[in-house]
């Protein structure tokens, strides 16, 4: 078993102004701290339960703000404290994949040439 049921990994990563953009810049900072304050809340912050982490960039940018959930490699973005609420309660609390949410699994095809 692992130390904790869930790691939520939250993309935080903050480019200069002007480059591709980044997930800071559309508000996951604010999501990771709503989603720590709900997993609190719920009394879900322990050892063997869930854990709300912080991450660099996961390259996923372009795709909006991403939050990966191991160890069950499921990827979301999200646009409000809403989507973080049902990804909590959907998937968390009751292992149910939130699809409408979800990034593909599959990073997209580089064209080439």
């Amino acid at each position: 078993m692992s130390y904790y049921e869930h790691h939520l990994f939250f993309c935080n990563n903050q480019r200069a102004p002007g480059g591709r953009g980044c997930c800071n810049d559309k508000g996951a900072t604010e999501a990771r701290e709503h989603a720590k304050a709900r997993i609190k809340a719920l009394r879900l912050n322990r050892p063997g339960k869930v854990r709300v982490n912080q991450a660099g960039c996961m390259e996923r940018c372009e795709e909006g703000p991403c939050l990966a959930v191991y160890p069950d490699a499921v990827w979301y973005t999200y646009r409000n404290t809403a989507d973080i609420d049902e990804i909590i309660d959907r998937h968390l609390l009751h292992g149910q994949t939130v699809e409408r949410l979800r990034l593909p699994d599959q990073p997209p095809r580089i064209r080439s040439g």
